[in-house]
């Protein structure tokens, strides 16, 4: 008599689950989450670097073709220059691709809230410097090579981003912001139980916020 022979499991794609490696990149920032000390630190850096980069990228544009166009609204008394729209489309993006990465991760290493998901600190931080660090601010024309002025002389008022934005805004907006994310005043903490890549990206933002609010009392009492 024959004896029976154990039947050996086999496995397929449905249990074993692909490793979504351009969704990991992104959401450690392109390997900054693996660092064994302080990701959230380093992330909270890229997303510096980050808000920083459209200011060369839109000065290179300037110094190659001779100018960066300006957007005026109705009555020439407003105008946005195009580092501030260029910012807050990268700001939109990262928001939303932050939380889709984020979440895939989350999913793929079964975990809430992965300290090596750092995408929401590099979104947070975007959002202290653009909201509190460099709009709006009343400024004059700015210069680039090419003479050629990103806002308009001739508009009374001009909200706009300064070409060499100062220093210790950078420095504050990063300290701030570090200060909120690791305090989570509310509703920071409470929004963290949103579902998915939604509650890890929103508590990041809510800290940007914050941060960014200090960022104006600075400004405000002339720091």
């Amino acid at each position: 008599m024959s004896q029976p022979t154990a039947s050996i499991p086999s496995t397929t794609t449905s249990n074993t689950a692909r490793k979504p490696r351009i969704s990991l990149a992104i959401a450690t920032a392109f390997g900054l989450g693996y660092l064994p000390k302080a990701p959230g630190t380093f992330g909270s850096l890229a997303g510096l670097a980050l808000a920083l980069f459209p200011i060369y990228f839109m000065a290179l544009g300037a110094w190659a073709w001779g100018g960066i166009g300006v957007a005026a609204s109705t009555g020439g008394t407003l105008t946005m220059d195009s580092f501030i729209f260029f910012q807050c489309l990268l700001a939109i993006a990262v928001a939303l691709i932050g939380v889709w990465t984020a979440d895939r991760a989350a999913k793929y290493w079964s975990t809430k809230d992965p300290q090596r998901v750092v995408i929401d600190e590099v979104s947070g931080q975007q959002i202290t410097l653009l909201l509190g660090g460099f709009w709006p601010r009343h400024t004059s024309p700015t210069i680039f090579p090419g003479n050629t002025s990103i806002v308009g002389a001739n508009h009374p008022l001009s909200f706009g981003m300064m070409a060499s934005p100062n220093w210790k805004y950078l420095l504050l907006g990063f300290i701030l912001f570090r200060v909120f994310d690791i305090w989570k005043p509310f509703p920071a903490r409470q929004a963290e139980s949103l579902p998915g890549g939604l509650g890890i990206m929103a508590d990041d933002w809510i800290a940007g916020i914050y941060a960014a609010l200090g960022l104006w009392i600075a400004r405000a009492v002339g720091i």
